[in-house]
């Protein structure tokens, strides 16, 4: 399917479906919701071999092409990952459904009583690399939201992708709902993305899940509302009201948990007054784990490790590269934070309880955290079930976006014949 034509004919069919298909599952009750998600997570369990199977033959293609580890390692499945998304399925349902959620009414002064209740966005586009899982993850919320969505996956993970889903659209039959609630964009053609970023007569939200250069693209294309973060320049400052043993167990985790996602801390802040007594035992912890540090000017003189620059600073490297700022106090913490952070989460290390909430008053990121690596930014750790996606904008939804983020609310008002007068 090459011809631009044929695609947006493709694509309008798909858009069309995925917006009856919504409309039918606006009415679904929560347990015919969790019915669907329950036959899902079976089909992926019955059907793991296959899926392993094809991920190989993703997985060896990727090597050909030399798509790099960060990728590479998003991409590969194995039976814990299986496991995480069939458990992920029944974390799903197993949340309320806040489709048709009502705050309480209010009287106003004219005697009308106004309220909100919660209601699907409507069809989903979900834009995403590598990370197969994210093909029942996003469905999975999507579906309990009242949502149906429309999955564009990379063409390095195009296999595992099209088997998932042919688990997604079984289990959805199989509890008496329409297939057309999901759809997977089967064609690997880059137009097909193009074409849908401008699908606003079907689509109502893009969320797109991949690298910096994918999510800048969309955000600039996309003639429907973005839900996005750019990059994860994630931070954990030391003070030095810290536990020095507390502080390097945190600050190794938040860097080799795992590489290649975006809450993984790409710098690491230590107060002065600590970074000499700290430094020598990271080193030699990172050097095991096959970091590679880079330090500023303060932080060489410590240890033996590259200086890093300024380029450095404002880099989400998703690889085993960390840097490392030795700063006078949290004020100059926070103010480097600000300055070339993302927005996405960081991290403070310390025991004085004062500091702790100066440092969540005044950095401006969609999580902030206390005694803890910055690799806990995840919706399903939050207890938000899978996530969609992570969100540093401020409008709509912020931080990991879970099921309320997939929902928007409209005004439920109320009278008794009370007229409007002059």
């Amino acid at each position: 399917m090459s011809d631009s034509k044929d695609i947006n004919i493709y694509m309008d069919r798909l858009g069309s479906l995925a917006k009856n298909a919504s409309r039918e599952l606006s009415l679904a009750s929560e347990a015919q919701k969790n019915k669907a998600l329950h036959s899902i997570g079976k089909k992926i369990d019955s059907k793991r071999h296959a899926i392993l199977k094809e991920n190989i033959k993703d997985l060896e293609e990727a090597k050909k092409k030399d798509i790099g580890d960060a990728l590479v390692d998003r991409l590969e499945l194995n039976e814990a990952r299986i496991d995480s998304m069939i458990s992920g399925l029944e974390v799903v349902s197993e949340l309320p459904d806040p489709v048709g959620e009502v705050t309480d009414l209010d009287a106003t002064p004219s005697g009308i009583r106004v309220s909100k209740m919660r209601v699907p966005l409507g069809v989903v586009g979900i834009i995403y690399e590598s990370r197969p899982n994210v093909t029942a993850d996003a469905a999975a919320l999507c579906l309990k939201s009242g949502n149906s969505c429309i999955l564009r996956g990379g063409s390095e993970a195009i296999l595992s992708n099209k088997i998932i889903w042919d688990c997604l659209q079984e289990g959805l039959e199989e509890s008496g709902l329409s297939k057309d609630i999901i759809q997977l964009v089967e064609t690997t053609d880059r137009e097909a993305v193009k074409t849908l970023l401008h699908m606003d007569k079907w689509v109502d939200v893009i969320i797109p899940r991949g690298g910096k250069g994918l999510v800048k693209l969309i955000s600039e294309e996309s003639r429907v509302p973005v839900i996005k973060h750019l990059d994860g320049i994630c931070h954990v400052y030391v003070d030095e009201d810290a536990l020095l043993n507390k502080a390097v167990d945190i600050v190794l985790n938040a860097k080799t948990y795992r590489f290649g996602i975006c809450g993984a801390m790409e710098t690491l802040l230590l107060h002065r007054n600590i970074a000499t007594d700290i430094l020598p035992q990271l080193l030699e912890r990172y050097e095991s784990e096959g970091v590679e540090l880079r330090g500023c000017e303060e932080t060489v003189k410590v240890i033996n490790v590259k200086k890093a620059n300024d380029e450095d600073w404002a880099t989400e490297y998703l690889a085993p590269v960390l840097s490392i700022k030795i700063v006078k106090d949290l004020a100059e913490a926070i103010g480097h934070i600000n300055t070339y952070g993302s927005n996405h989460t960081d991290s403070i290390v310390t025991e004085n309880n004062e500091k702790v909430q100066s440092f969540f008053n005044q950095v401006d990121s969609s999580s902030v955290m206390h005694n803890l690596p910055t690799c806990w930014a995840d919706g399903f750790e939050y207890g938000l079930g899978a996530e969609v996606g992570i969100s540093t904008d401020k409008i709509h939804a912020r931080g990991p976006v879970g099921l309320e983020g997939l929902t928007s609310q409209k005004f439920i008002v109320k009278g008794n014949s009370e007229l409007r007068g002059s």
